[in-house]
């Protein structure tokens, strides 16, 4: 195994931790509501609507947030090696997985392990393994 060392941002990885974490933090204090992403924007799309304004702001400094920082200049821009297909086959996928695991990586990874949740901790280790597995059969098996 092999480290990108160009790639490997230990600094910037942590301090987005810790934001992420400060942001689920700060909306369950002050809302009393769980970051889980599927959830929000599930709950903007569905009816009624009594609840848009936080949602939309978050929605809206989640994709505004990188898209700044590309603005001004950000040191680190995605690579990303797919076509338009294959990201919206990939985004519909995990559309349906997040409905049938009752929420996403974020609100489970993030917030449902640090309330203790069994159903988060299975949630979160099933999505991970399916992670490595992919990586594992995309990278050894089909040889990419």
């Amino acid at each position: 195994m092999s480290i990108d060392i160009a790639s490997f941002t230990p600094g910037l990885s942590l301090t987005g931790g810790l934001v992420i974490g400060a942001a689920a933090t700060v909306l369950v204090l002050f809302n009393g509501r769980i970051a889980g992403i599927s959830g929000i924007l599930g709950g903007l799309l569905g009816t009624p609507q009594t609840d848009a304004g936080w949602r939309v702001a978050f929605l809206t400094g989640l994709v505004g947030a990188p898209a700044l920082a590309g603005l001004l200049g950000s040191p680190i821009a995605p690579d990303i090696q797919a076509g338009w297909g294959e990201i919206l086959a990939a985004g519909f996928l995990v559309g349906i997985g997040t409905r049938y695991a009752s929420g996403c990586t974020s609100g489970h990874g993030v917030c449902g392990i640090s309330r203790g949740s069994v159903r988060s901790l299975v949630a979160t280790a099933t999505f991970m393994a399916s992670g490595f597995l992919t990586v594992f059969v995309s990278r050894h098996l089909l040889g990419g």
